[in-house]
């Protein structure tokens, strides 16, 4: 029997730190999926859950209202990119970022820490922070844990990261220990920061400590360790889909699955394969993000309940069957692949805008599945029959 806690239950069980709640609402009996439920001081976020990356504060091509229409409860921003444009400034004179995305839901904004690993020819890491050069015009700019945490108060969002070091897949132990032990400081520091700052709007913010580690047992273990101290609510998993293989990924996704408190909401950063989604999901996960359904869109490759398609491929010229006919967006019953392939090719942006809302729904669609799923307690299952079809599909 699925065991659904009652609201007063959610209030009064749920409450860790000051804003933040999070209940397990049931758990698979057969593997380490769960549901549950985030609340933050803007929106009610059923979990699992898939953020869809709107890294400059907005989803490409996609309007909040038709965001709201998919029931997108939380979105991501990226700290890094807003700070270097618009500039923090701009939008805290705004009211924060929430007005000035006319975006009422929940956002969780990256620290920028990963910019250090994707943009390592241009900066320079030391014990302090990181000396970087803005990728728009060369500027000079220094990101230290304090200033992370004060751009993030500025943005106003609900779910704050804390500033960390990823270090590559292929780096040396000692590099991996450093990046440990700098993740370990800088979240000390971003922590100290919140706790003598104040929001600066009407709504409370909950800081995310990350763990690093790579996929070193011991290192991620002695790393969430270090972490539990600074986690009101809320624990990511750093540092993977860097460039390892699919194995160790997964078998460090499971340790701590395992190892990280049931009390806290789980957060797998960057990770977004459908496929690579429902495995973490049976090791645990909670959250996820990953700008592969609105990247891949813009390329032509769709995410349906079919399979993968590649829009563009000459296959599809002459296919006026509906893009996706189990999809829960009216219009990809309704439209066929051989128009949104022309739309592709006149270079349409409505092509884009189909296929962007086309992968978000069928994310979307997978985590009401998956959700359906673990609490019939029929999701182990479900998942070795939709991984052996989703693999397999071409």
């Amino acid at each position: 029997m699925v065991t659904i806690l009652s609201l007063n239950t959610f209030y009064r069980l749920g409450t860790i730190g000051n804003s933040l709640k999070f209940i397990v609402k049931s758990k698979d009996k057969y593997s380490l999926a769960r549901t549950g439920q985030i609340q933050t001081d803007h929106s009610v976020i059923e979990t699992p859950v898939f953020m869809p990356v709107g890294t400059h504060g907005v989803v490409k091509s996609i309007s909040p209202d038709e965001l709201y229409d998919l029931n997108t409860q939380i979105m991501l921003s990226n700290t890094y990119h807003l700070y270097l444009r618009p500039g923090t400034d701009i939008i805290e004179e705004n009211g924060g970022l929430h007005q000035f995305l006319n975006w009422s839901n929940s956002i969780l904004t990256d620290s920028g820490g990963y910019q250090v690993f994707s943009l390592n020819k241009m900066n320079k890491i030391t014990d302090n922070g990181v000396h970087f050069k803005s990728h728009l015009d060369g500027s000079m700019h220094l990101f230290t844990p304090e200033i992370s945490m004060e751009v993030q108060q500025k943005l106003g969002s609900d779910i704050i990261m804390a500033f960390d070091y990823c270090p590559p897949a292929d780096c040396t132990k000692g590099e991996l220990k450093r990046a440990s032990k700098l993740t370990h400081d800088w979240t000390k520091r971003a922590y100290d920061y919140l706790d003598t700052h104040k929001p600066l709007y009407n709504h409370q913010q909950i800081l995310f400590p990350i763990i690093q580690g790579g996929i070193d047992k011991d290192e991620r273990l002695q790393c969430l360790e270090q972490m539990l101290p600074f986690a009101n609510c809320g624990i990511a998993i750093g540092g993977l889909s860097v460039g390892e293989k699919k194995e160790p990924m997964f078998d460090t996704v499971h340790l701590l699955g395992e190892a990280i408190p049931e009390n806290h909401p789980k957060y797998l950063m960057g990770v977004g394969k459908p496929t690579d989604i429902v495995k973490s999901i049976l090791r645990g996960i909670d959250m996820f993000d990953c700008v592969l359904p609105t990247r891949n869109a813009r390329n032509g490759q769709l995410f349906t309940n079919e399979g993968t398609i590649n829009i563009v491929n000459s296959r599809y010229k002459h296919d006026i069957s509906p893009i996706d006919e189990n999809s829960s967006i009216t219009f990809a019953k309704e439209y066929s692949k051989s128009y949104l392939r022309y739309l592709f090719q006149i270079n349409e942006i409505l092509g884009i805008r189909i296929a962007t809302l086309i992968n978000i729904a069928y994310y979307f669609d997978l985590m009401n599945q998956i959700k359906f799923e673990i609490n019939n307690h029929t999701f182990v299952k479900w998942s070795e029959d939709y991984l052996e079809k989703y693999e397999n599909s071409k």
